[in-house]
């Protein structure tokens, strides 16, 4: 093994920080034991402190609240009952800020730790959905939906009209830089848009507004194996509701196909496009891609640098239809990340 000590880092300062908290937990006691010392790192508001730990095999200690020591920014460490433990890889599961926009990320590159996700620069790009669809606007093996980006203090009045001639009815509403589905809203009258501008806005800086596409949405993920980049088994998601919204995502009102019912060749081609968006965008770690399937080709949604990872997440499905143990896929990611 590269490395002995790893810090499972989890909690975020966003409204995805409960969510954080159910695949930190996952996480930390899916990785192998016997290979790893693992610390469960809950990180929120640059309060990072240790919850509980398993060294050399050992059972579970759980640290008692209001004793939990406190992580040292300086060298990334941590005092436990007097001696001095110094982490050498950090897995990140902080869905948001800082975890998934690259602030950790470029904390972790300062102090020459690494990490289980993309850089701080990719990330930062991947992150914000509007950055991300511009890089690959371009690119010959996926389609992006036509788009206007949206800045605070703009004319929501003026640009309601813009937004219905150019993306037409429905359309999303979303902010540039969020997860889980918060403040994004499905826009199907102009009235409404001034109202979905406004949410989006109270969960990020930037807001999106999206042509809808319709079709069959679907999500990959990738990672680099030590030899390859591996896309494993694509789901196929249907939801109750009018999107896979946050209700739906953790509410139990949609169902995940895992394999999707797709054709062979249709699956073998979302993989091969999912692995094409890992290399075009300099990902690295394990990262998750969601798509449409419309009539007229495969477009593009986002790309998550940190998806889920609780037992019911879409990653674990993956994992598992692919027939791999969980703690052998973390301990790949871990390796050669």
């Amino acid at each position: 093994m590269k490395y002995r000590k790893i810090a499972v880092i989890y909690g975020s300062d966003s409204s995805e920080w409960e969510v954080s908290c159910k695949s930190g937990a996952f996480v930390a006691s899916s990785i192998d034991a016997t290979k790893y010392d693992i610390y469960s790192i809950f990180a929120r508001f640059g309060d990072w402190s240790l919850q509980a730990y398993r060294e050399n095999g050992a059972d579970l200690v759980s640290v008692p609240e209001g004793s939990r020591p406190q992580v040292d920014k300086t060298d990334f460490s941590v005092l436990i009952d007097g001696r001095k433990v110094k982490f050498d890889y950090a897995y990140i599961v902080q869905h948001g800020t800082p975890g998934e926009n690259g602030l950790m990320q470029g904390y972790l590159e300062m102090l020459g730790i690494p990490f289980s996700s993309c850089s701080s620069f990719v990330s930062a790009i991947t992150f914000d959905k509007f950055s991300c669809k511009s890089y690959l606007r371009d690119a010959d093996f996926v389609k992006c939906a036509d788009d206007m980006f949206i800045r605070n203090g703009d004319d929501i009045g003026t640009l309601a009209q813009k937004a219905v001639e150019r993306l037409g009815l429905p359309m999303f509403v979303k902010p540039t830089d969020g997860g889980s589905s918060f403040g994004v809203t499905k826009v199907k009258k102009i009235e409404d848009f001034k109202g979905a501008v406004e949410l989006a806005f109270s969960e990020g800086k930037t807001v999106i507004a999206e042509k809808a596409i319709s079709g069959r949405e679907l999500t990959d993920a990738v990672y680099f194996n030590g030899k390859e980049t591996v896309a494993l088994p694509v789901i196929e998601i249907v939801t109750e509701n009018e999107f896979f919204d946050y209700e739906a995502k953790y509410n139990g009102q949609s169902q995940e196909i895992c394999p999707a019912h797709i054709p062979d060749e249709t699956a073998a081609m979302i993989q091969e496009v999912s692995r094409k968006i890992y290399s075009y965008m300099g990902c690295s770690g394990l990262v998750r891609v969601d798509y449409i399937l419309a009539e007229d080709g495969l477009y593009f949604l986002e790309i998550n640098t940190i998806p889920g990872m609780t037992s019911a997440s879409l990653v674990p499905q993956m994992v598992r239809a692919a027939g791999m143990d969980m703690a052998d896929f973390l301990g790949a990611v871990i390796e050669n990340s």
